[in-house]
């Protein structure tokens, strides 16, 4: 198979990854933050947030969930927002809860969402 992209890659980025070095998104992201706790994680409207701030604000979400909500592992979550940074956040709340993240197209009526 032709790979066109594959020239375009910086020379540190390998061609493919292990899709089984990590167990889970969770796992993933907090590698992530002990690597690289004051590097952009995302930018969104010139407004930057590092992947430390990412990791306290996903975790006080999650603590909100359990403590407040009183969701339970396994609870469906639905995330219906355009793409923010509120949105990792978000997900990675709903994701370190033990929640499942659901997303929801910010643009559906009630009458759409009613039928989902």
């Amino acid at each position: 198979m032709n790979k066109p992209w594959l020239s375009r890659y910086p020379a540190d980025v390998p061609e493919s990854i292990d899709p089984d070095t990590y167990p889970s998104l969770v796992e993933m992201f907090e590698n992530a933050v002990r690597r690289f706790p004051d590097q952009p994680a995302f930018i969104n409207m010139g407004s930057v947030m590092t992947y430390r701030k990412l990791e306290e604000r996903s975790r006080a979400f999650a603590a909100y969930l359990q403590n407040e909500l009183k969701l339970k592992k396994g609870d469906r979550v639905a995330l219906m927002m355009p793409n923010l940074l509120q949105y990792p956040i978000a997900l990675f709340g709903v994701l370190r809860a033990g929640c499942i993240a659901v997303n929801v197209n910010p643009l559906y009526t009630h009458v759409s969402l009613s039928i989902s």
